[in-house]
């Protein structure tokens, strides 16, 4: 969500090598980005449920989706779990139902249940989703919440090099992660980053720079890979990496 969505598409387009442009008025104008033909992320201008430009207009963030098969039970089980409903159930065309809440710790993210649209096209290569991570004050609270709410299960992480780590899982297979806040600079609120797979992150920061980027975490090696955490020039922030698992020998 961005005050300027073309700007945004402008730079991501630029910067990860998608495809997209301003949709339809049926559907908000929402940009679906394409990356080979397939489905990788989407950008819309923010604005209020009536259509209107919201004043102040909130930062710009990207949010995280997860999958459910039921909206409305998944939504119930949110309330019940401490999590707040930021914004109730919404179908969209026949494409499928959203809706976007907040975590006990304060951690926005949305729902998705899925019709025509299933979500992702491509993930896991160079400018797709390889990697979403939760970031909160409060570790134990947001196991307890996320495990209510959805089939996710969360672990320390097996992989030497990352202790204190938490895995998310669905099913024994790691989708997610989660760290606490106190490994950031003081300030940073709870939320959800997502991490874009890339081939160099050096040259995608570099080209980040350029186009008006900013670096909150300059490229550095970690025990999956070599990453960098970015903001796009309307504040947004998400990290790129390189990663290095023994699925992906270096």
């Amino acid at each position: 969500m961005v005050p300027d969505q073309q700007a945004a598409l402008d730079f991501y387009c630029d910067l990860f090598g998608w495809q997209g442009e301003i949709g339809p008025p049926e559907t908000g104008g929402y940009s679906v980005c394409l990356l080979k033909g397939k489905p990788v992320a989407g950008i819309m201008k923010a604005m209020n449920p009536d259509g209107t430009v919201p004043d102040p207009m909130p930062p710009t963030a990207w949010t995280t989706y997860l999958a459910t098969d039921s909206l409305d039970s998944t939504l119930k089980t949110v309330a019940d779990a401490g999590g707040t409903v930021v914004m109730g159930a919404q179908d969209v065309m026949e494409l499928g139902r959203m809706a976007v809440v907040a975590d006990p710790t304060g951690a926005v993210f949305g729902l998705w249940q899925a019709g025509t649209f299933d979500g992702a096209g491509i993930v896991n290569e160079h400018g797709a989703l390889i990697w979403n991570e939760l970031n909160t004050g409060d570790t134990a609270a947001a196991t307890q919440f996320y495990g209510a709410v959805l089939p996710l299960t969360a672990a320390p992480t097996e992989m030497p090099g990352a202790e204190g780590y938490i895995e998310l899982k669905v099913g024994g297979r790691a989708i997610g992660g989660m760290m606490d806040l106190a490994a950031l600079p003081p300030g940073v609120p709870p939320h959800w980053m997502p991490y874009f797979a890339v081939d160099d992150v050096d040259s995608v920061q570099a080209a980040a720079v350029r186009a008006g980027g900013s670096v909150l975490a300059p490229a550095f090696d970690m025990a999956a890979g070599r990453m960098a955490v970015l903001t796009d020039p309307q504040g947004g922030g998400f990290s790129v990496i390189n990663a290095t698992t023994p699925e992906q020998p270096e």
